[in-house]
């Protein structure tokens, strides 16, 4: 099996995986993914992909994942991770479908308008 390459968005965050096989190893930015993602909701959302298709120990990842916040990153590589594994496994896409993980999220942050203090927030109205 040759590298597999996939890329993985959320908000601003973009996530570049590469699948190969080896012994479960998860590299995320030259880190160990439990030193990159310290907390175990971060840990369970990048994993989420490879239990579900009982793949933990098939694969070695190598993550390189910038812009946008912690959570977003983990979901950039979630989704990525995800894409690498139906090219490699038909069979994996009905197991990551109806548990949403081949979904891009499309929700952004909406801009700022001018004349208003925020996206939606306006400045105080006064009549006199």
């Amino acid at each position: 099996m040759e590298v597999i390459h996939k890329i993985g968005r959320r908000k601003t965050a973009v996530a570049r995986v590469y699948v190969s096989e080896g012994k479960g190893n998860i590299t995320i930015n030259k880190k160990e993914f439990k030193q990159y993602f310290p907390t175990p909701t971060l840990q369970y959302k990048v994993q989420q992909p490879l239990s579900l298709t009982e793949n933990v120990e098939n694969f070695d990842i190598k993550v390189n994942v910038y812009g946008g916040g912690v959570t977003g990153q983990a979901e950039a590589i979630r989704l990525a991770i995800s894409r690498a594994l139906c090219e490699v496994d038909a069979e994996n896409r009905g197991t990551l479908k109806p548990e949403g993980l081949l979904t891009r999220d499309p929700r952004m942050v909406e801009r700022k308008k001018f004349g208003q203090k925020k996206a939606r927030k306006k400045f105080q109205f006064s009549k006199r």
